[in-house]
């Protein structure tokens, strides 16, 4: 199956593009932040997929998370409508 079909739709069942950066400590070295960028497609306002992976991250991974931000957004939503304030003609 084609990939561009299957983010399609992931968007058209209500999947956001979902950013999580995770700021993290290695136990040896516990002053020294790090920082992970990690993007997927998720539902917004739980995400579920973003819980799964840090979840994951914390059994598997020996780094301790400090820190979790996400920013999502609705990849497919209405038009936006502006309307003219003026009109300039060039001849």
């Amino acid at each position: 199956m084609d990939d561009t079909f299957c983010e399609m739709e992931l968007k058209l069942k209500g999947y956001r593009l979902t950013t999580a950066e995770i700021l993290y400590y290695m136990p040896d070295h516990p002053d020294l932040l790090q920082s992970f960028l990690w993007q997927t497609y998720d539902l917004a306002p739980k995400f579920p997929r973003v819980h799964k992976f840090l979840i994951f991250w914390k059994d598997e991974i020996e780094a301790a998370i400090h820190s979790v931000r996400l920013a999502s957004s609705a990849l497919i939503k209405p038009s936006e409508f502006r309307p003219v304030d003026g009109e300039f003609r060039l001849h």
